[in-house]
């Protein structure tokens, strides 16, 4: 592909969303499941009897017959800014993130669930696209689906809000601890922040199910390959579902989300 002088966004975006993930754009559904876990789009792939794109690519994307893709954008908030930004390529009526989060507060335990009513900026990436005063928000609408999905199916849930950070390792540092503390924060992560911002300036839904696998701030709660392992086991299946049904519901009543620009 060749650009001209006045390149627009679009047609990067157009050129690298198949490039990063192996997928043809005609491809690409309207409703969006986002994840960090390649794991999350093979069980897609299987459940749905559907192709993987990408498996050597940056990311790999899934697309079933009904609307409905899944795309492993990898981990942290510079991946998370780009996938938002490529799939202004497609420009979907709702994307929703299922990631995993430390639970900061004594209410999360390891297995619950968290709807994020907001996402504090501790990620940095975010300024590159909106000034830090600017809340990191969820699409609200959309976490009405999510809620009433998770109703049906039985599953408590929490609101609150996210810190989002670049750090990766962090659980020795008392001093980041004791700050984040200071925030008040629900849970952490390295994404959610980031997809909000970049999913307002673009000007596309967004939403987030984020499932609490570890407790960080406590020593007997640090993420380990076990741990990890029996959420992966034990929760999985369940939060894909969860997203699953959701967007699909979203299709199925064709409610739209409006996005309101600023």
């Amino acid at each position: 592909m060749t650009y001209s002088s006045q390149v627009t966004k679009v047609q990067i975006a157009e050129d690298w969303l198949p490039r990063y993930t192996g997928m043809p754009l005609d491809a690409f559904g309207d409703y969006v499941l986002l994840t960090n876990f390649r794991d999350y789009v093979d069980r897609f792939a299987r459940q749905f009897d559907c192709e993987v794109f990408g498996k050597n690519r940056p990311m790999q994307a899934a697309s079933n017959d009904h609307g409905l893709t899944i795309i492993n954008f990898g981990i942290g908030s510079p991946n998370a800014a780009t996938i938002m930004d490529l799939l202004t390529a497609r420009m979907p009526k709702a994307t929703l993130f299922l990631g995993k989060c430390g639970g900061l507060k004594h209410s999360t335990e390891i297995g619950h669930f968290i709807l994020p009513i907001g996402a504090i900026r501790g990620e940095g990436t975010s300024d590159d696209y909106l000034p830090p005063p600017v809340p990191a928000l969820p699409s609200f609408k959309l976490h009405k689906f999510v809620s009433e999905k998770l109703v049906e199916q039985g599953f408590d849930y929490r609101t609150g809000v996210i810190y989002t950070t670049n750090r990766r390792v962090w659980e020795h540092d008392a001093a980041f601890r004791e700050q984040l503390r200071s925030y008040t924060p629900i849970a952490i992560d390295m994404e959610t922040a980031t997809l909000f911002i970049v999913g307002h300036t673009n000007q596309i839904a967004r939403g987030a199910l984020l499932l609490v696998t570890d407790v960080p701030t406590s020593p007997d709660g640090i993420k380990t390959s076990e741990s990890d392992a029996a959420v992966t086991r034990d929760w999985s299946q369940v939060h894909l579902d969860l997203g699953i049904r959701s967007l699909a519901d979203i299709e199925e009543k064709g409610e739209e989300i409006k996005h309101f620009h600023y």
